[in-house]
């Protein structure tokens, strides 16, 4: 082989720095972490199915904003045929009020920001400032 010295270390070398974030996590526990974000426990249905909003509240809130702001609509009729205001401020922060418990912890984990704090304040930040 021609400069096996040479290639097989540094074959060694690339593959341990390529696979060191899976070996880091491993080592550390956090191979099969989830977030698990506190739902609240007052209320016990959502807009849409559990399921539905983990993986698409981003295309409906998108949806809710474009239909308020460009179409004047108002009301959202779910899955269950129940009516909801299209707000996130009175529909969805009306349950889910602690945004570090709640919106962060999947952000963070995911590694994504979201522009929904450009414009709306949470409750829970609006109470500390009123008092």
């Amino acid at each position: 082989m021609y400069d096996g010295r040479k290639i097989i270390p540094g074959l060694i070398l690339f593959l341990g720095l390529v696979t060191y974030p899976v070996w880091h996590n491993m080592a550390s526990g956090k191979m099969n972490y989830v977030p698990k974000p506190k739902a609240p426990a007052d209320k016990k249905e959502c807009v849409e199915p559990k399921e539905v909003i983990r993986i698409n509240h981003k295309t409906l809130l998108e949806d809710w904003r474009n239909s308020v702001v460009r179409n004047a609509g108002k009301t959202y009729v779910a899955y269950n045929n129940k009516k909801y205001i299209m707000s996130l401020n009175r529909t969805c922060m009306n349950c889910h009020r602690d945004k570090t418990e709640f919106c962060d912890q999947c952000h963070n984990y995911a590694g994504v920001t979201n522009k929904c704090w450009d414009c709306h304040v949470y409750p829970k930040q609006l109470e500390e400032k009123q008092s």
